[in-house]
């Protein structure tokens, strides 16, 4: 591919995390970047977690960084380093995308949490109403109390809660109660049956021969079946519950789907997740 040329007016948006040969995020903005004619571009930034306390600060002093993207290690402590978080990342506990807004006193760091707000846009897109319906969520760290928090936000009329660590699936039901008093919370199960919608939002799936994270014949063929995991696709878990009969969300697509929530964020013109999708296919 042809790389952008970075010029002097060049917008920057950070991606900061620690390791970084993982990252994914310039293989996805950057083709798009280039392709709508955006002169920015997304730079990867290995920051250790000793270090990111002075520096998430210092990085926003530059007056050409258009936002950060955070990711693993620091979502969480970067909770604490906002003057305003939305609510999502209030329930989250997490923050994974963060803009400077200027105010007539200097500036304010604001930040939002962005992966739930991925698997929500695509079930969305996918025809499924959320409003009034019921969600059960597998999995309570930190994907999965990002996708409960924007569930809730949606309007959700009830959600379940399941992880085998009890303290993380009662601190996060606790924290949608104080955000969502409306919302009916429950704790303590796994079985899908009655649910309009179940997320498999552990790490089961990514290993073949993984157990399933519940039980499929208890879904509905009407119930609507999301996935988190990445490695593979059509995981064993969405490939059990299509052959019921389900809709699925595959676990990528929260990935793509969360890209023009991010673009909205900072400013930047909007695409959608198939324009994506086939920029970053034709240019990787």
């Amino acid at each position: 591919m042809a790389f952008p040329l970075i010029k002097g007016n060049t917008q920057v948006v950070p991606h900061i995390g620690y390791p970084t040969h993982s990252f994914k995020a310039p293989m996805i903005y950057n083709p798009y970047f280039e392709q709508a004619g955006i002169d920015a571009v997304v730079v990867p930034m290995g920051v250790k977690p000793e270090d990111y306390a002075a520096f998430l600060p210092a990085i926003f002093s530059m007056e050409n960084v258009a936002g950060a993207l955070i990711t693993m290690p620091h979502k969480v402590a970067t909770v604490a380093m906002l003057d305003e978080a939305s609510p999502s990342v209030k329930v989250a506990g997490a923050c994974n995308a963060v803009k400077r807004v200027k105010t007539e006193n200097g500036s304010r760091l604001v930040g939002d949490m962005f992966d739930g707000e991925g698997f929500v846009r695509g079930v969305l897109r996918k025809g499924m109403i959320l409003q009034g319906t019921s969600c059960l969520v597998v999995g309570t760290g930190g994907v999965g109390c990002a996708i409960a928090a924007s569930l809730a936000k949606t309007g959700i009329a009830r959600i379940a809660l399941f992880d085998m660590n009890t303290a993380s699936m009662e601190g996060l039901a606790s924290r949608l109660h104080e955000n969502y008093p409306a919302l009916k919370v429950e704790t303590g199960s796994n079985d899908p049956a009655g649910f309009d919608l179940v997320v498999n939002a552990t790490p089961m799936g990514m290993e073949k021969g993984d157990a399933l994270p519940m039980d499929v014949s208890r879904i509905s063929p009407t119930t609507f079946v999301g996935e988190v995991v990445m490695k593979t696709e059509m995981t064993a878990f969405l490939q059990a519950a299509k052959d019921r009969g389900c809709r699925v969300q595959v676990g990528t697509d929260m990935l793509y789907e969360q890209i023009p929530a991010y673009l909205e964020f900072f400013g930047f013109p909007t695409t959608t997740a198939e324009n994506l999708r086939a920029v970053a296919k034709l240019q990787y």
